[in-house]
């Protein structure tokens, strides 16, 4: 049964609280246990993320809005075309919309961080003409509007329904609440109340079956922000209304995860993207109203793709295509189809892994809002693993090429094509969507490493940064990170300013972390240090003050289930937070990936090299190659008992694979 929603009119006010400038305005929301740091509270100084950060303002961005701007995408031109400036037809897919969003939220982000005029005048720019676009009644949708503007749109209107109308909303809404923060103006944010005024119109009269019709749910998580910035209780009547309208209709799929109601699925099902923005979506509404069932469902869920659904590096959704394990039917001719989906318990190939950079990202989004509700570690554990591991990998290191999909294995002889490429583009035709995905993910990094509670501050992310923020008190509190973290294990946090009250520190200890050691101002602590929990610390503390973490890191082999019967008998190599990958340039001619077995004794010695301008920690280890490898026209064949040849192979991290020119690579390798 649902919990009745008590909306205090203390919440009907446009304040922007002190603590409601980060990507998730929760200060006031009755079920968060934490609260965010504001965008601009976080500024890398050097190390990783300094780095990312650069690499995204210098080359990733303007590249992005450069790229949405010209007639390789025609983006912003569908944008000008539907105001009326100038008359064409709409091009590209029906998800560009939602793309430029989100590179535009990319760009408010940064903003916040730089407060660079020129952003701030591009921003004007674009808000002017989403304005010119906008229907009256709040709509707003490129692909119809410019049918309906030069008199082509007939009944197709409902069709387009099904076009990421709903989605690309979503997305609009949440760069909206994201440049309100970042930047104080509302010109943006009056367009998203339209758009949310029409949503909210659109489902009291829309019958189910045109309700449904809203394919990759980023607007659940829209409408919550926008509930949580304006504080007009009626979005979150509608949140919970789009929770309601799930699972209601006879053709409900579970690819797009409404085959039945969410408060009867206990599992990952369908589209790894539409799962994870769905997931997302709920525990913000969870976080506002406190129905226990919508949290008891999500947990149920992450365990399922946490313990059985997940690839080791966070990656999300193993199959390009296949058939629903549960809404399916013994004839054919009704069998549920899915794509880019989670697959059954323990499937996950390598080679055809779709893993696509949005799902990997989604599931950043949804941990991250798990971590909000819980303040449970073990959320914070799985955002760091996605995020420098199956997130990064859908950029190169220049960051001005992406992937779509992310596989954990590369070969050359697979004897068939698959849809999308192993080689990074700087431009993927029709599937695009993954690129600005990444664009603003790197520029919010920053809003990841912290958070506030009534107890004290979080610790969440490691990284070389300064923050300046205010406790829920509203007391100034400013510390200095400094780490060269992931390729070094020490930490220390120096304090700058604290509140004179007794203030706590929980620094997150990871999960994949052993015997990690603590001191305060040179004394060791010896409270016991759990791996995968928030160590807290508590005193009165003062300028100057050193708070310093260590965690050895050594490389690690790791094992998979053996329900896994993919990599049965194989290992992957791991070192902190980070997965390494084998790539072919390390082997002799005429050898494969496939064909390398690696020796489980070898010393693993740990060196930098220098990639793209970028210094990365890689692993040198001994291996065998097999006397008999050739595999022509052979299915089976007995062991060989030859010796094979030896060979040292340097590991990468998987992050970084595919910058040297074409080749192989895995993660999963023989012993």
């Amino acid at each position: 049964m649902k919990k009745n929603i008590i909306i205090s009119s203390l919440f009907l006010s446009t304040v922007i609280f002190a603590q409601d400038k980060g990507l998730v305005a929760n200060s006031q929301s009755p079920y968060s246990k934490l609260q965010s740091v504001g965008l601009q509270d976080v500024k890398w100084t050097n190390g990783f993320w300094k780095e990312q950060f650069d690499v995204e303002t210098k080359n990733t961005l303007p590249y992005m809005w450069d790229l949405y701007h010209s007639e390789t995408s025609h983006a912003y031109k569908n944008f000008e075309i539907a105001a009326g400036l100038s008359k064409g037809t709409f091009k590209g897919p029906s998800f560009h919309d939602g793309d430029f969003y989100k590179i535009f939220e990319g760009m408010a982000a940064t903003y916040a961080v730089t407060k660079d005029k020129k952003l701030d005048a591009e921003m004007d720019k674009a808000i002017a003409l989403f304005a010119k676009v906008q229907r009256k009644d709040g709509y707003i949708h490129t692909p119809v509007l410019i049918d309906e503007r030069w008199g082509t749109l007939g009944p197709e209107e409902v069709k387009k329904q099904l076009g990421f109308e709903k989605y690309n909303m979503g997305h609009l809404m949440t760069a909206a609440c994201i440049h309100y923060r970042a930047t104080g103006k509302t010109n943006f944010l009056n367009i998203a109340k339209g758009v949310a005024d029409f949503l909210y119109d659109f489902y009291k009269k829309a019958s189910p079956e045109l309700a449904r019709n809203a394919i990759c749910p980023s607007h659940y998580m829209g409408i919550v922000e926008m509930y949580r910035t304006v504080k007009d209780p009626k979005y979150l009547e509608l949140a919970n209304n789009l929770i309601d309208i799930r699972g209601t209709t006879n053709d409900g799929t579970d690819d797009n995860q409404d085959r039945v109601p969410f408060r009867q699925q206990t599992t990952a099902m369908g589209h790894a993207v539409r799962a994870n923005y769905l997931y997302a979506g709920v525990a913000d509404l969870y976080a506002e109203t406190g129905e226990k069932k919508l949290l008891d469902n999500l947990e149920s869920i992450w365990d399922d793709v946490t313990y059985r659904k997940m690839y080791i590096t966070g990656g999300c959704g193993s199959l390009y295509d296949g058939v629903s394990p549960d809404g399916t039917s013994y004839d054919p001719s009704v069998v549920q189809k899915i794509h880019q989906a989670y697959g059954r318990p323990f499937q996950l190939p390598n080679a055809t892994a779709h893993t696509e950079t949005c799902a990997n990202i989604g599931n950043v989004l949804w941990n991250w809002r798990m971590l909000q509700i819980t303040g449970d570690a073990k959320y914070a554990d799985i955002v760091e693993l996605a995020l420098y591991n199956s997130v990064l990998s859908g950029m190169n290191l220049e960051g001005d090429k992406f992937l779509y999909n992310n596989p954990l294995n590369v070969s050359n002889d697979l004897p068939f094509h698959q849809r999308w490429g192993n080689v990074r583009e700087g431009y993927i035709a029709l599937s695009n969507c993954c690129a600005p995905n990444v664009t603003r993910t790197v520029a919010e990094v920053g809003n990841y490493a912290y958070n506030l509670s009534k107890d004290g501050l979080y610790v969440n992310l490691y990284g070389s940064n300064t923050l300046n923020t205010k406790t829920l008190n509203g007391e100034t509190l400013e510390i200095e990170q400094q780490t060269n973290y992931p390729w070094d294990g020490k930490v220390t946090l120096k304090i700058l300013k604290a509140p004179k009250d007794l203030q706590n520190f929980f620094l997150r200890i990871p999960g994949w972390s052993q015997n990690a050691e603590v001191s305060v101002n040179n004394s060791k602590i010896s409270d016991k240090i759990v791996s995968g929990t928030y160590l807290k610390l508590n005193q009165k503390w003062k300028k100057g003050d050193v708070i310093e973490l260590n965690m050895p890191m050594p490389v690690e082999l790791m094992e998979a289930n053996p329900l896994v019967e993919e990599v049965k008998n194989q290992v992957a190599v791991k070192r902190g937070p980070l997965v390494y990958c084998l790539e072919s340039d390390q082997l002799p001619a005429n050898t494969s990936v496939n064909d390398v077995i690696l020796n489980l004794n070898s010393d693993f010695k740990t060196d930098f090299t220098e990639l793209k301008n970028r210094k990365l920690v890689t692993i040198k280890a001994t291996s065998k190659i097999a006397a008999d490898n050739s595999w022509n026209k052979i299915l089976y064949k007995p062991i060989s008992t030859k010796d094979g040849k030896s060979v040292t192979v340097k590991l990468i991290p998987y992050f970084a694979w595919g910058n040297k020119g074409q080749g192989e690579m895995t993660v999963w390798m023989s012993h």
